[in-house]
């Protein structure tokens, strides 16, 4: 008789996807009511807690951490599992992990809304907050590379590589960036100062970016387009030398962000060739992506997982491409500080890391509780709500972006700025309601993928699924 220890851990990957959809319906409402105040900024009703310098950290990291790593854990457990053909190491681990994260996130935003913040982007818990992070990271290092250190096949899959990537660069990144000193519980000083302390900052901002938002999305990728495709990646080779060449070229582009400031010239250089570099491992992944899926076009049809994943293929090689762009300093003299970096960032947050997350779980939920998804016409409704509301965001801030730089390198005869900071400002208006409709057709979407999911898992057991009792030739386990 079968022993539990037999069956993989799914349970928690369960909880851990409804956590990660739970967040993200919560973390977008927050960014909705802030686009709102940019258009009627009355409706923070004089507290400090809705303003918006305390709403927009608690937006970022409820999508960052709360959406996005949970949804990064879920789906590495559930593929390691698989491509190692064992349960998961240290499974009551994984749990303290899985509840242990969500509280962090929740009393993070609780603590952003009381005006704790180190003023960091991306980094802005305080010190006790840094500290949580670090220990339940090690907890997450320990179940991934543990259950890797048992596993029954002898490669290790290239999902893995990109899961171990997220995992150990983002630790370091986190650890160095955040060394502070304490002066109260709820403030601390950073250890560096200066031009240092922008550069450390971007370092860990940019890589926060790259190991977390798009190495750890693309093990998501690489595991779960193959599935949903039927059909095994293009070119592992290909995979593994975009590996190599994305992990010793990212760590280096952070600097691209502090054009015309004050670091040396050669920092900012490098920065700027080290991101151009990056379009070939970055389009190296998104050709294998679509060539994996190049044979199964039928499927689109009938399919909304792989909708949403082929989708998301077309917006990571959009954004990827869009960064390095932006990266050169005579493009950037127009981008910095305008509304065009935001819908660089949000052409990456939701057209690649949503839409890619919201077709693994349409792939993912309903094998999870052995059932057929609730409605396949709600998911539909879904993909062009989030299709609609993606484009309509991105192209009303590259407007905007692209307005504002020009009006503010726009000069006079006597050499003199021909348009004030305001009235420019007062010219976003429209741009700015456009955003905010965009923002309202995206999240309706994403209630309508609750909704259904909801329906899908109600009074449902997770499914028990035994790793193979032979290992076969190396291969994705179903």
């Amino acid at each position: 008789m079968a022993t539990e220890q037999q069956y993989y851990y799914d349970d928690v990957v369960k909880r851990l996807v409804q956590f990660s959809v739970i967040w993200a319906v919560v973390a977008m409402a927050v960014g909705v009511y802030l686009a709102a105040e940019l258009v009627w900024p009355t409706i923070d009703f004089g507290q400090p807690w809705l303003s918006f310098g305390r709403l927009r950290p608690l937006h970022t990291n409820g999508i960052i951490f709360g959406f996005g790593v949970s949804a990064l854990m879920a789906t590495g457990f559930y593929s390691v599992q698989r491509t190692c053909h064992v349960p998961l190491f240290a499974p009551r681990l994984a749990w303290f992990l899985c509840y242990g994260w969500q509280l962090l996130v929740f009393l993070g935003g609780i603590s952003l809304l009381a005006g704790w913040n180190t003023s960091k982007e991306y980094a802005e818990l305080e010190w006790p907050f840094d500290i949580a992070i670090t220990v339940l990271w090690v907890c997450f290092a320990i179940v991934f590379f543990g259950t890797i250190a048992i596993r029954k096949i002898k490669p290790i899959y290239i999902s893995n590589w990109f899961y171990g990537a997220l995992i150990i660069v983002v630790a370091i990144v986190h650890i160095v960036n955040n060394l502070a000193i304490p002066v109260t519980f709820s403030k601390s000083y950073s250890l560096y100062a200066g031009a240092q302390d922008a550069i450390v900052q971007w370092w860990y901002g940019h890589n926060a970016v790259g190991f977390l938002l798009t190495g750890g999305f693309l093990g998501m990728m690489y595991y779960f387009l193959p599935k949903q495709a039927g059909k095994p990646i293009w070119s592992y080779k290909l995979s593994v030398v975009a590996f190599w060449a994305f992990t010793y070229s990212y760590i280096w582009a952070g600097p691209h962000h502090l054009h015309y400031n004050a670091i040396p010239e050669w920092v900012q250089s490098l920065g700027m060739v080290m991101s151009l570099v990056l379009l070939a491992p970055s389009w190296a992944t998104m050709v294998n992506g679509i060539m994996t899926v190049s044979g199964a076009w039928e499927k689109l049809r009938t399919d909304p997982a792989l909708k949403f994943i082929v989708l998301s293929l077309a917006f990571y090689g959009l954004a990827t491409f869009e960064g390095p762009m932006m990266a050169i300093r005579s493009v950037n003299v127009v981008s910095h500080f305008t509304d065009w970096t935001i819908g660089h960032v949000h052409s990456g947050a939701l057209g690649w890391n949503a839409m890619i997350t919201y077709g693994t779980f349409y792939f993912l939920v309903p094998r999870l509780v052995g059932t057929e998804l609730y409605s396949v016409k709600l998911a539909n409704m879904h993909f062009w709500l989030a299709l609609a509301g993606t484009m309509l965001y991105i192209v009303s801030m590259w407007a905007a972006g692209v307005s504002q730089g020009l009006l503010w390198l726009s000069l006079d005869s006597t050499g003199e700025l021909s348009y004030s900071f305001r009235d420019i400002m007062a010219s976003m208006a429209p741009y700015y309601g456009l955003r905010f409709i965009a923002g309202l057709i995206f999240l309706a979407g994403t209630l309508l993928m609750a909704y259904n999911f909801y329906m899908t898992t109600r009074s449902r057991e997770t499914v028990k699924v035994k790793p193979p009792a032979v290992d076969p030739a190396f291969g994705v386990a179903s």
